[in-house]
């Protein structure tokens, strides 16, 4: 069946398609643009711009950045705590969430006021500290893994897509005698895995992107994540010219930074690049039915 667009139509697709070609251009410009300086020469790069000459291109700030060991360890410790935080944030805000859905739960108002009154009162960097502390978790994994692994959006959005389940398939599980622990693992965990992954990749992200936890609690660089790692190498090669009385090494120093700046950049996106198209088709469901229901 083909359906006949009017002029007003056609004049409405078109600046939809003129207004989403300008957001991909937006978005895929500066991801070209870094990812291509990342292999080139800084001076050629600032000279010249984006070259075909393969002389202006080099893999020196990927080297520099390898043989780092910081970096594998970094890469390493942030994969672990991405991943542990990621399943621990998705497993407080099921169990936390499905209580809260269940019609007749004695009390789930009284709850959901506390949570969400956390969303806008909270005690602050300190008294955070001072708990972290007070638990023995100062420079351990758990000080980066443990605050914050449960949040009240998450446990809402968990929330509200329980509601959508529909009631007719616990109820029929309840006359064939299953109990609630029964009814949630065997019919809702199955039902759950669009807004389970998006809780996930939001986790995942979030965490992967972080830094400041680990800057606070930790003081063995061996724990760092890869992000503390990355913050440390463009810091100390970001030293002012005016510091060093031999013009050359200051300028080297500088081409270095660069060539460091845009590699890193590459580098700590290549996991969430790579994960995403993975995740999509679950991201795109669990976020529709978990917040419009």
């Amino acid at each position: 069946m083909s359906f006949k667009h009017t002029r007003l139509d056609r004049f409405i697709l078109f600046i939809n398609y003129v207004l989403l070609a300008l957001a991909v251009f937006i978005v895929v410009v500066p991801l070209l643009y870094v990812a291509v300086a990342s292999f080139m020469e800084p001076t050629a790069l600032l000279n010249k711009g984006f070259s075909l000459s393969l002389s202006d291109y080099s893999i020196e700030g990927y080297k520099l950045i390898l043989s780092n060991d910081a970096m594998l360890r970094g890469f390493l410790n942030a994969l672990f705590y991405s991943a542990a935080f990621a399943i621990l944030t998705v497993a407080l805000s099921v169990f936390a969430g499905f209580p809260l859905s269940v019609e007749g739960f004695v009390g789930s108002k009284f709850f959901m006021t506390v949570l969400i009154i956390t969303m806008f009162f909270g005690g602050g960097l300190i008294p955070t500290f001072l708990v972290v502390k007070q638990l023995g978790m100062l420079d351990t994994v758990w000080a980066v893994i443990l605050p914050g692994a449960v949040s009240v959006w998450n446990v809402i959005l968990a929330r509200t897509f329980f509601k959508g389940v529909p009631k007719e398939l616990s109820e029929a599980a309840k006359v064939d005698g299953a109990s609630e622990a029964r009814i949630f693992f065997d019919i809702i965990i199955p039902l759950s895995k669009p807004i389970m992954f998006v809780l996930a990749l939001y986790a995942f992200v979030g965490q992967w992107n972080s830094f400041f936890d680990a800057m606070i609690y930790l003081e063995n660089q061996k724990l760092y994540p890869l992000q503390l790692v990355l913050r440390s190498i463009l810091i100390q090669n970001q030293i002012s010219p005016e510091m060093i009385a031999d013009r050359a090494q200051a300028a080297e120093l500088k081409r270095l930074s660069e060539i460091i700046k845009y590699a890193s950049i590459v580098i700590s996106s290549l996991p969430l690049l790579v994960m995403y198209p993975f995740f999509q088709k679950y991201f795109e469901k669990g976020v529709l039915v978990g917040s419009l229901k």
